[in-house]
């Protein structure tokens, strides 16, 4: 059972609405589809994990900011069940990476990316952290889902959190049948209460007024050069 649904951020929302009324830079125009493609895999992950047996018994909550220690972490997926609480890291990488002798994260260009493991860790022991200090004690497994069928990792040691697109289902039964006891019903009371709704950490581009591109945007093709004709052509082309 979903407890707190998944929902597009304001940054991505502001991000998509402006990349259609004016010029970002590259690097903006980076950040923008990275946010696009994060959801994207996030809404995957969803419907994959909503699909499995049992997943009515379970509580889930998505999209969680925390605090701890004056340190903001966020959660793209918890699993409360059984007594147990699972913390799911959801990517969507696309292409070939290799991680180097040192560990880091590269394209084959040889282009560094973060360490989501590193990312992992640190979300994890705040987690932890966090939930001591509220007196909550629960078993925590930490998980990095890479959900893009269309990636492949080269050099990557043995043992590691990670979940490859093709063992999502073997990893499936690994997940408990038991339904959520009621330490998990506090628990995931408890995080949702302290959940923070705004980021203060939110990349924003800088505009003014004038720099936006005025006319009526198609909300099927998101264009502002089509005639109403042409939007009536592209929703005819959609639907049938």
């Amino acid at each position: 059972m979903v407890i707190k649904p998944r929902s597009e951020s304001k940054e991505l929302k502001l991000y998509r609405m402006l990349n259609m009324r004016m010029d970002l830079s590259d690097e903006e125009v980076q950040y923008y589809w990275s946010l696009e493609k994060g959801f994207e895999g996030e809404i995957q992950f969803d419907a994959w994990l909503n699909d499995l047996p049992g997943s009515e018994n379970w509580l889930i909550l998505n999209d969680l900011l925390l605090e701890y220690n004056r340190t903001t972490f966020q959660i793209d997926s918890l699993l409360l069940a059984d007594e147990t609480l699972y913390f799911f890291e959801i990517k969507n990488y696309e292409g070939d990476f290799f991680i180097d002798e040192n560990g880091r994260w590269l394209t084959l260009t040889k282009k560094e990316i973060k360490n989501p493991l590193l990312q992992l860790e640190r979300s994890k022991s705040l987690l932890r952290q966090l939930l001591q200090s509220l007196g909550m004690k629960v078993a925590i497994k930490s998980k990095i889902i890479i959900i893009n069928p269309h990636f492949q990792l080269y050099q990557a040691p043995l043992g590691q959190p990670i979940i490859f697109p093709t063992q999502l289902k073997r990893f499936s039964k690994q997940l408990p049948v038991k339904p959520a006891n009621r330490k998990c019903r506090q628990i995931s009371e408890k995080l949702l209460s302290i959940h923070l709704k705004e980021s203060p950490y939110k990349r924003l581009p800088k505009y003014t007024y004038e720099q936006l591109k005025r006319g009526i945007i198609c909300k099927s093709c998101h264009s502002r050069e089509l005639q109403y004709q042409d939007c009536i052509f592209y929703l005819h082309k959609v639907l049938m």
